[in-house]
């Protein structure tokens, strides 16, 4: 009777323990889900404001498409940033027509024809000779950057930069280099890693950078990301059909003070802050002086016998960038568009064609 007793206390205990084990395996097991479900509902929560803010970038560049072309509509003749599309006051109350729930966004417009064209450089379509207009700027503008320039043999020479940029552009893939500093595929094969001359256009300014020197005078002449606000590879248009072109004439309205250094006659380069007082100066809250003529520059203190050569400069751009920041419970999405006027082929109406879109 004793024996059998205890073997009783003893399945109790076994009993016991078990229970106390699936219990504390169970609290474990809700423990865990509940964690992974607060975990799958706060990266759900983090999708849905990320979806919210790319609707809202998105929103924001349509409505800066919309009032690019009602600035086509209304005066086809010249860009500057005199311009609604230029003005942050205006565009910022726009953009307070639009209403969200929460957050806030901000956006701003800029004329990318206010830049100089890399791809200019060489005289597309033919892609094999210096653009000789195009080459002299580029000299200049480089010698602004970095106006300490030594000996000759110097990679960050400007020559040794547009030689180079000349050869990734250029469609001759023979070997022969430009210059004495110019590249070729066999110099690029030769890195670490390894890779090819592009021997056409730039598709991007990261490309640019892959060219011999250029991010070395770059981060020389003050970092990258100074600039790059001065360059572009956009400015495209049809030549004779399915053949393309980059004029590279740049905006004169709206680029900024180095490239209109470099737009400027050698020794002239300090004239570059008249143009832009110019540009600016109002009376009683509007702009004094007129912008539609390409030799208005002229007419400012101190340029009325400079000469810009004509095949540089415009009044007018149809290339735009339109940068749309949305900030909504601490996190921020930026979207930059790069997008040309044009007329649609089919109802002959203007619209902003979007070549160039991306959020980070």
């Amino acid at each position: 009777m004793p024996i059998i007793l205890r073997h009783k206390s003893n399945n109790k205990g076994i009993a016991v323990i078990i229970a106390v084990t699936m219990i504390a395996l169970l609290m474990t097991m809700v423990i865990e889900l509940n964690r992974k479900t607060g975990s799958f509902a706060e990266s759900a929560n983090v999708i849905k404001r990320r979806a919210t803010l790319e609707y809202m970038t998105s929103s924001a560049i349509h409505m800066a498409m919309a009032l690019l072309v009602k600035d086509k509509k209304e005066s086809d003749e010249s860009d500057s940033l005199q311009e609604d599309w230029a003005d942050p006051e205006i565009i910022s109350n726009a953009m307070n027509d639009m209403v969200f729930e929460e957050g806030t966004i901000e956006v701003k417009i800029t004329d990318e024809l206010g830049k100089i064209q890399i791809n200019a450089l060489v005289d597309f379509p033919d892609g094999r000779n210096f653009n000789e207009p195009q080459r002299r700027m580029w000299e200049r503008f480089l010698r602004y950057l970095r106006p300490e320039e030594g000996i000759s043999d110097d990679d960050t020479m400007p020559s040794a930069i547009y030689n180079s940029t000349k050869d990734w552009l250029d469609s001759n893939d023979d070997g022969a280099i430009t210059g004495v500093n110019g590249a070729e595929s066999y110099y690029y094969e030769g890195l670490d890693p390894p890779y090819t001359c592009k021997n056409g256009p730039f598709s991007s300014i990261d490309e640019f950078f892959l060219v011999k020197c250029v991010a070395e005078l770059f981060e020389v002449a003050g970092g990258l990301d100074q600039v790059t606000g001065f360059i572009t590879q956009h400015g495209m248009t049809d030549s004779d059909g399915k053949k393309f072109t980059f004029p590279g004439k740049i905006n004169i309205n709206t680029a900024e003070l180095p490239v209109l250094a470099a737009l400027l006659p050698d020794g002239e380069e300090h004239l570059a802050m008249d143009l832009i007082a110019y540009r600016e100066e109002m009376s009683d809250g509007v702009y004094t002086h007129g912008l539609k003529d390409p030799q208005w520059y002229k007419r400012a203190p101190g340029l009325a016998d400079t000469k810009i050569d004509p095949k540089l400069i415009t009044t007018s751009s149809d290339f735009f960038r339109i940068e749309a920041i949305a900030v909504a419970h601490e996190i921020k999405l930026k979207t930059t568009a790069v997008v040309k006027r044009e007329k649609d082929k089919k109802t002959g109406k203007y619209i902003c064609k979007a070549l160039y879109w991306k959020g980070e």
